[in-house]
């Protein structure tokens, strides 16, 4: 028994909620925003019996239900009921279905399914739920062959619960077997973190909307729960609506007394580093510190180490490990094994340990809500927790990439549109390669703007395939042009978030639209200084020891292996003959350690200075060890628009090592379209080759070193190796100045 479980049942006081119906399209306002609690229903004397053995097993003997959990649990007896609950994280929603669960299964209704949303989340549900006396199982990507045992216990009523990702509801195969067999049986339906049901959420997820597919499907006396903490009005309504006419919404404070909240003066990318390694130790208890990219993660667990001892208790945690990996580095942050986590958003919703006494951001996420979810892990069952962000410059950027990156466009999904209507009229369907194909666009538009053609259902997934539903489809301007609006808007409240002229928790409940916002009295705006325990910057001396670490870490490029098809023509494995060898990178994406280069000579192809020059000497010396043959020769390709920056990182590469200097005469092709995919991108690179003249008396049986300035696809540096290599090159030792992101 975990103490998070106590915190989440034990509460004596209600919380102000607001426990009147929306009508389906209504207004968050109105009778949703009536201050005064509704009467609700009261479990009677047996079922009581039954919900405080679920909380003893949960929190201990003194667990009982806050008066809104047993309201919400009440409702959820009755045939067709439809509840939200919009409560502050560590509240106890999970203890409403747990306990509606162990009720419906006595009452003889079929097992429960949760929709959630991350490996994370599910694997602590899993574990309450059965600490709660429930069979648990979850169906995911990372237990792929345990499916066929938990779907024969499913048929032979053997299962309470069942937990699956949105991902798996809009897989057709999951669909058919388990979903319409369980439509006519289900004992409740539970969408938790349901605010990725809205594409008005901060965290909109497409396959969230097949949620509404099992809304259609479902018997309709089957009662349904949607949860989440992070609700403005405006997507309440939206999941009210979704949900129904008559759904009950029971909404609290959300203040949170155990956090502390700080904001720090803006640091360079590099400060920032550094103010982590500085002050970690100091930090209280264990925590995670949030990153905005995988990259961040492990070259911040490299700074921490380079300060501290590589035997430091930190890691990085991403989307990128695998399931077993993930768990582990749970469990040793569950257990105060590890000081922190350095992750991404990927350890994020529900990830549930009692005492986390800190939440760092190095970087401002786009969305007041976001960072509402995210702090929302520390301080559940201790009395103080820090919570600290620290902003950068860089953050506007990004903030407006978020805004604009998950939009559907127009003419892409036109085009879309158009190649599947032609395979649907063939009678076939179409695989997502095929479509990056056919159109051009890149693969992860494909994904992203067919599943939203999917929520409009213009389009429909098959196990074969995407095909055209032959529904028509429009593109809704002013619904998206709206959901902008809404997303700069939230940007601009972290604006006011950073400058700290008004109360942080304050800021935050405002942005959820919480009646019950009010000045904390604890952050720093409050108290007008930060705490004794943190500085306000990092230390000269730590700055220079995190910078000269990041520089000399290795970045590995691992050769492109497939041809694109498409415009390219050729598709499948590269031929070893015409690959490129194993590379590196000197600088990656928006590196800290090269914030000064990165707006220097690599924004404006100015002369690189002292400090690149050196690193990739170092790169190269680092590298030489797997070589299988020296380079000879050393070849620079402007693919980026930087010639004077490649071209002197290239002679001096050259004079160093005592290399033959040898020149591309290549013309890089026209600018591509925004949404060019590889294959154009490809195919342009082999015409603008197929132009050129090459140096083949100098690279013939020769290897050749290639410097390229700048890149984000590899596309200039695979086809310029098969180039090399075609003309006579042994081997292409490829050497990317910048990846671009």
């Amino acid at each position: 028994m975990r103490a998070s479980s106590v915190a989440l049942v034990t509460s004596t006081t209600a919380c102000s909620s607001h426990s009147a119906p929306i009508p389906a399209g209504g207004s968050a306002t109105g009778s949703a925003a009536d201050p005064t609690p509704a009467p609700g229903p009261i479990l009677d004397s047996e079922r009581r019996a039954v919900a405080d053995r679920v909380l003893t097993a949960l929190a201990g003997p003194d667990a009982h239900l806050r008066p809104d959990q047993e309201r919400a649990v009440a409702a959820l007896l009755e045939p067709g009921a439809r509840a939200l609950v919009v409560q502050a994280t560590g509240w106890g929603k999970s203890a409403v279905y747990w306990v509606a669960t162990a009720l419906r299964r006595a009452q003889g209704a079929g097992p429960s399914l949760v929709v959630s949303p991350l490996l994370a989340l599910m694997r602590d549900q899993v574990a309450a739920a059965r600490r709660a006396g429930l069979r648990a199982y979850t169906v995911n990507s990372g237990n792929i062959g345990q499916w066929s045992t938990i779907e024969a216990a499913l048929a032979a009523d053997e299962v309470d619960v069942l937990l699956v990702s949105p991902e798996r509801l809009a897989n057709p195969g999951f669909g058919t077997r388990v979903l319409h067999a369980l439509a006519d049986r289900l004992g409740l339906l539970v969408v938790d973190e349901a605010h990725a049901v809205s594409d008005w959420g901060h965290d909109f997820r497409p396959d969230y909307r097949r949620v509404a597919d099992v809304l259609r499907e479902l018997h309709p006396d089957t009662p349904v729960l949607a949860t989440t903490a992070t609700a403005n009005a405006r997507v309440t309504a939206d999941v009210a609506a979704q949900l129904g006419p008559a759904t009950l919404i029971l909404r609290g404070a959300l203040a949170r007394s155990s956090l502390e909240l700080v904001t720090l003066p803006p640091m360079t990318p590099v400060q920032r580093y550094a103010w982590v390694a500085e002050h970690l130790p100091s930090l209280p208890g264990s925590g995670i510190v949030y990153v905005l990219t995988i990259a961040d993660a492990e070259r911040l667990v490299e700074a921490i180490r380079a300060v501290h001892g590589v035997d430091y208790p930190v890691a990085a945690y991403s989307g990128r490990l695998d399931v077993g990996d993930r768990e582990r580095l749970e469990d040793d942050l569950r257990d105060n094994r590890v000081k922190a986590l350095v992750a991404t958003s990927a350890l994020g919703m529900g990830y549930d340990k009692p005492d986390l006494g800190f939440v760092v951001h190095v970087g401002a996420p786009p969305s007041p809500v976001t960072y509402y979810q995210q702090v929302g892990r520390a301080g559940r069952a201790i009395d103080h927790a820090l919570v600290a962000l620290l902003p950068s410059g860089a953050d506007a950027g990004i903030w407006e990439h978020y805004a604009t990156s998950t939009l559907p466009d127009p003419q892409q999904c036109e085009r879309l549109l158009a190649a599947l209507s032609v395979t649907t009229e063939a009678g076939q369907a179409v695989s997502v390669v095929q479509l990056e194909a056919s159109t051009g666009i890149r693969r992860g538009r494909v994904e992203l703007m067919l599943k939203q053609l999917a929520v409009d259902q213009a389009v429909d997934r098959r196990a074969d395939g995407w095909v055209r539903t032959g529904r028509q489809w429009a593109y809704d301007e002013a619904h998206y042009d709206g959901i902008l609006a809404v997303r700069r808007r939230e940007a601009d409240i972290m604006r006011r978030y950073l400058a700290g002229r008004d109360c942080l928790m304050q800021l935050l409940q405002s942005a959820l639209d919480d009646p019950a916002a009010r000045p904390c009295g604890r952050c720093s705006v409050c108290r007008g200084a930060l705490p004794a325990t943190v500085n306000a910057s990092a230390s000269a001396e730590v700055v220079a020891t995190v910078t000269r670490c990041l520089r000399g870490q290795p970045l590995v490029l691992d050769p492109r292996k497939m041809w694109p098809g498409g415009a390219f023509g050729a598709r499948g494995r590269i031929p070893s003959a015409l690959a490129a060898q194993q590379g590196r990178v000197l600088v990656h994406a928006d590196a800290p350690e090269w914030q000064s280069v990165i707006e220097g000579c690599l924004r404006v192809d100015g002369e690189p200075p002292a400090g690149l020059l050196e690193a990739a000497v170092a790169t190269l010396v680092e590298w030489s060890g797997s070589w299988a043959q020296r380079p000879a020769v050393a070849l620079d390709l402007a693919a980026g628009g930087l010639p004077c920056v490649v071209s002197a990182v290239t002679d001096h590469l050259a004079t160093v090592g005592r290399l033959e200097r040898a020149r591309l005469s290549v013309r890089a092709p026209a600018a591509l379209p925004r949404d060019a995919g590889g294959a154009q991108e490809a195919a342009g690179w082999r015409e603008a080759f197929a132009a050129a003249s090459l140096p083949v008396a100098q690279i013939a049986d020769r290897s050749v070193l290639l410097v390229v300035d700048a890149t984000s696809s590899q596309w200039p540096i695979t086809v310029a190796a098969a180039a090399l290599r075609e003309a006579g090159a042994t081997q292409v030792l490829p050497l990317l100045v910048h990846r671009l992101p």
